[in-house]
C-alpha cells in the first residue's frame, strides 16, 4: 500500500454578515482551508486538513510541490516514517519551519484516514480508544465582540442545544471584556465560562482583568499574548489566579516541551491541522500526561479536523474538552463533509463509527469553492 499521489486543495468562501465575527485578531471576511487528498496505489483515498495559516494558496503549493515529492512512493501505513522523512528534509535544517508542520499535518491526517479504511476501523479504535463520550464546549469562530445582551442571547441558544461550557472572545479592552463576562455569568451561573483574548492583551491588561475573571469563576484565559512571548506568560501565571491556555500556535512536541517545562501554561491546545497531525499530537498528549496535564485541542476550519479531534480525545488518557465549532454558516463543516459531530444533551460528543475519520468529502464542493487570495481577517 504505497502513496501514489498527494494533492492539496486550497479552498475559500466569503462569510455572511451573520457569520462575520469581530475577534482580537480582526473581523472575519472569508473562511479558508487546505484540504489534502492522499491516494494509494491500490485505490484507497484518505482526507486530511492543513490549517490555512492565513495563506492557503501558499500552504497548498508547499504540499503539492515539495512535500508531495518527499512522500510519494512511501508506505502509506508508515505514518512515523513519513513524518520522519519530512522532518529530516524540512524541519531539521534549512526548511520552512511552521509552514512545513502545517502542511504535513494534513498529509498525516489523511494517512491515518487511509489506515482506518484499510482495516475497516474508526480512527479512535485504531488509536487504542473506545467509543466514549467526550465533553465539548461551544467554540470555533463564534461568540465574538458583541454587546453583552446579544452575547447572552447567543449563549442561551447554545445552552438550549445542550452545551454546558462556552468560550467567549475578549481582548477588546479590560472594561468591555469584563462587562461581557459578567453578563454571561449572571445569566448562566452554572456554565463553564472560558475566555480567549486571541493574543490581543498586554501584560498590564491581564493585571486589570485578573480580579474580575477570578470573581466570575472563569475556567481559563486563552492566548493573552503571542505564542513566542514566554516571558509575559511566565509573569502572568504568577498573579493571574486561573489557568493560562495556549498551544494552537505552537508546533511539534519540541515547542510543547518548552511550554510544559516553563510551567506557565496549564491548558495545552495543540491543533491536529497545525501541530504536526495525528501522529505528533499523540506524542504531545503523551508528553503532557507525564506532567498530569490535559490536552484540549484547538479545532480548525473543516469537519475533517473536527472529526479527527474527537477520535483522538476518545483515545488518549488525558483528554480534556473538544472545541465544538458553533460558528454560523460554516460551509466547511456543513457542506464540504458529512456531519462531523453532534452535540448531545449532556454536552458531550461521540466519535464517528465509520472507517478512518468517518466523514465523506464532497469533491464538487472543492471545485466550486477555489481559493480566494488575500487576508481572511481585516481590522
Amino acid at each position: 500500500m504505497k502513496i501514489a499521489d498527494v494533492r492539496a486543495h486550497p479552498t475559500s468562501f466569503r462569510t455572511t454578515d451573520r457569520a462575520s465575527e469581530r475577534l482580537g485578531i480582526g473581523r472575519t471576511v472569508k473562511r479558508d482551508a487546505v484540504v489534502v487528498k492522499v491516494t494509494t496505489d491500490d485505490g484507497l483515498v484518505g482526507w486530511g486538513e492543513s490549517h490555512h495559516a492565513r495563506s492557503p494558496g501558499t500552504i497548498g503549493h508547499l504540499v503539492n510541490s515539495t512535500l508531495r515529492e518527499l512522500v510519494v512512493g512511501m508506505d502509506a501505513a508508515d505514518v512515523v516514517g513519513v513524518w520522519k522523512a519530512v522532518y529530516r528534509a524540512q524541519l531539521a535544517s534549512h526548511g520552512l519551519g511552521a509552514a512545513t508542520v502545517i502542511a504535513m499535518s494534513g498529509i498525516d491526517m489523511a494517512l491515518w484516514d487511509i489506515r482506518g479504511k484499510a482495516v475497516g476501523w474508526p480512527l479512535y479504535r485504531l488509536l487504542g480508544g473506545t467509543n466514549r463520550p467526550v465533553p465539548a464546549y461551544a467554540g470555533g469562530v463564534a461568540l465574538g465582540w458583541s454587546t453583552p445582551a446579544h452575547l447572552v442571547d447567543q449563549v442561551g441558544a447554545l445552552v438550549g442545544t445542550g452545551y454546558r461550557a462556552a468560550k467567549l472572545r475578549i481582548g477588546e479592552s479590560p472594561t468591555i471584556d469584563l462587562e461581557r463576562v459578567a453578563a454571561v455569568r449572571a445569566a448562566f451561573p452554572d456554565l463553564d465560562v472560558l475566555v480567549d483574548a486571541n493574543t490581543a492583551y498586554r501584560l498590564e491588561d491581564v493585571r486589570r482583568v485578573a480580579p474580575g475573571l477570578r470573581a466570575h469563576c472563569v475556567g481559563w484565559l486563552e492566548e493573552p499574548f503571542p505564542p513566542h512571548d514566554h516571558r509575559s506568560y511566565r509573569e502572568a501565571a504568577a498573579f493571574l489566579g486561573l489557568p493560562l491556555a495556549a498551544g494552537e500556535n505552537h508546533y511539534t512536541r519540541f515547542e510543547f516541551h518548552r511550554l510544559i517545562e516553563d510551567g506557565a501554561i496549564r491548558v495545552l491546545q495543540p491543533d491536529l491541522s497545525k501541530s504536526g497531525g495525528v501522529t505528533e499530537v499523540l506524542r504531545i498528549a503523551a508528553l503532557a500526561s507525564a506532567w498530569k496535564l490535559e490536552v484540549n485541542p484547538h479545532t480548525a476550519s473543516t469537519g475533517l479536523n473536527m472529526a479527527a479531534t474527537v477520535h483522538l480525545l476518545a483515545a488518549v488518557e488525558n483528554a480534556g474538552y473538544f472545541e465544538a465549532d458553533v460558528s454560523h454558516d460554516n460551509l466547511f463543516r456543513d457542506e464540504l463533509v458529512s456531519t462531523p459531530f453532534e452535540i448531545r444533551a449532556d454536552s458531550t460528543v461521540l466519535p464517528l463509527e465509520g472507517p478512518g475519520l468517518g466523514v465523506e468529502v464532497d469533491e464538487d464542493f472543492l471545485t466550486a469553492h477555489p481559493v480566494i487570495e488575500g487576508p481572511g481577517m481585516v481590522t
